[in-house]
């Protein structure tokens, strides 16, 4: 088989990135519906960056605790639970659009509730990748997941923005597509009931101990490299992938088009996410350097993007942001994920997804206001310069790390020599 789908070789990883492929379809629908609901009953940016804030804030507050839970609970068990936390807000958000009574508020309230079930199923989702494949397979799995993810990403809004245009364009269209979402996570949960549990690797439970989440942190603070990668992951996440909020007032605003083109939007971008999660895919182990150059590279495209003139030539681009940010994303994860001990996995996991999600509550208002008060372009102009300069600190401050660490460890050396040039002396023997 290919290096780059060596993974599929196992029926367990087939039949659940199966199941991935069709829930994460309906998420990227539901993304596309519920940002143009929110924009049909308010036209506001700064509210659809409100929304967007509100449900990602759980990963912020809830992170490192579904980072314990899915070290301490099987997690298979947390994954079919997770689904069903998912499913239900959906559903009841879809239905109260498509009887016409849904209001802003009802999306805000419904989005925070479906990001309480999304921050704990993301670090078991992350983790119970090498229950099924492996060590040895991890990074390519890593990067088929990514790639899953993105071919759901060109197919969900395409189908969403031409559902929404067949069935009117309204609040009660957006909520028929909102409800296929929901629907949706019945697959994940099939696809978790009908693995080979025989086949499949748990990592070892940790069981109730104090300080779990507390010897995590401090765990990661301990490794130079973790910190540059989440330092990174952080500025990426938080300004500049706001990708549903600057690519819907781009394509309305900037270039005066409809829900068509701007579902369209994303799936051409999805084209360059898919091809760098596949490149990804190919190496069996990524490079802390790749990660670093792949994301400043993200952020000089995005600054590119925000200036091109119409809307033929800011969807070129797209494809080339899709593949650094993706590529940078899934390098990141790797690895993060290869290089943690087995018995921190969720935990770095989990604040992993944390600093990659949970900023987004403060970057996307700010990213929301500046594009309702300076104009939609300032928003990727300014996430990209941000992201860029954040990036950029985060490498100085570990090459200035390192360096110091290369000192102390050249001291320690001389002491070593010194030691034993005058233990040899004492015991008149020639130092050399």
């Amino acid at each position: 088989m290919s290096p780059t789908f060596r993974a599929l070789a196992s029926r367990n990883y087939r039949i659940y990135i199966l199941g991935s492929i069709v829930s994460n379809t309906g998420t990227w629908m539901q993304r596309i519906a519920q940002d143009w609901l929110v924009l049909q009953l308010t036209g506001s940016g700064t509210a659809l960056g409100i929304t967007t804030g509100l449900q990602l804030l759980p990963a912020l507050l809830f992170s490192p605790i579904a980072g314990v839970v899915a070290d301490r609970v099987p997690k298979r068990t947390i994954l079919r639970i997770t689904q069903v936390a998912m499913a239900v807000p959906a559903a009841l958000l879809g239905v109260l659009a498509v009887t016409g009574v849904v209001q802003t508020w009802h999306v805000f309230a419904l989005a925070f509730v479906f990001g309480v079930g999304t921050a704990f199923d993301a670090p078991a989702r992350q983790s119970f990748v090498v229950e099924i494949v492996g060590r040895d397979d991890l990074a390519n799995a890593v990067g088929l997941n990514s790639a899953s993810f993105n071919l759901a990403r060109m197919i969900g809004p395409a189908v969403a923005g031409l559902l929404i245009a067949a069935l009117g364009s309204g609040v009660g269209a957006a909520g028929w597509v909102i409800l296929v979402n929901a629907a949706s996570y019945l697959a994940v949960y099939t696809s978790l009931t009908l693995l080979d549990a025989s086949r499949l690797t748990p990592s070892e439970v940790t069981g109730t101990r104090k300080r779990a989440v507390r010897d995590g942190v401090a765990y990661v603070r301990s490794r130079p490299d973790l910190v540059l990668i989440l330092t990174s992951v952080f500025f990426v996440g938080t300004f500049g992938m706001n990708f549903q909020m600057t690519s819907a007032l781009m394509a309305t605003e900037v270039f005066g088009k409809g829900a068509g083109e701007y579902g369209l939007l994303a799936s051409i971008m999805a084209i360059g996410s898919l091809a760098g999660a596949l490149l990804a895919a190919r190496r069996s182990r990524p490079r802390l350097r790749f990660v670093v150059l792949a994301g400043a590279a993200f952020a000089v495209v995005e600054i590119i993007a925000g200036l091109m003139p119409s809307y033929v030539a800011f969807a070129a681009v797209l494809p080339i942001l899709g593949l650094c940010a993706l590529t940078m994303i899934t390098s990141a994860n790797a690895t993060i994920q290869l290089t943690s001990s087995p018995m921190m996995r969720g935990r770095v996991a989990a604040l992993y997804l944390m600093v990659f999600m949970g900023g987004t509550p403060f970057g996307a208002p700010l990213v929301g206001w500046v594009g309702e008060t300076f104009g939609a372009r300032w928003m990727m102009i300014g996430g990209g310069a941000l992201t860029l300069l954040g990036i950029g600190s985060a490498t100085a401050w570990y090459l200035c790390h390192q360096d110091e660490e290369l000192q102390d460890l050249r001291a320690a050396l001389r002491d070593l020599r010194w030691r034993n040039a005058r233990r040899a002396n004492v015991h008149g023997v020639e130092a050399h």
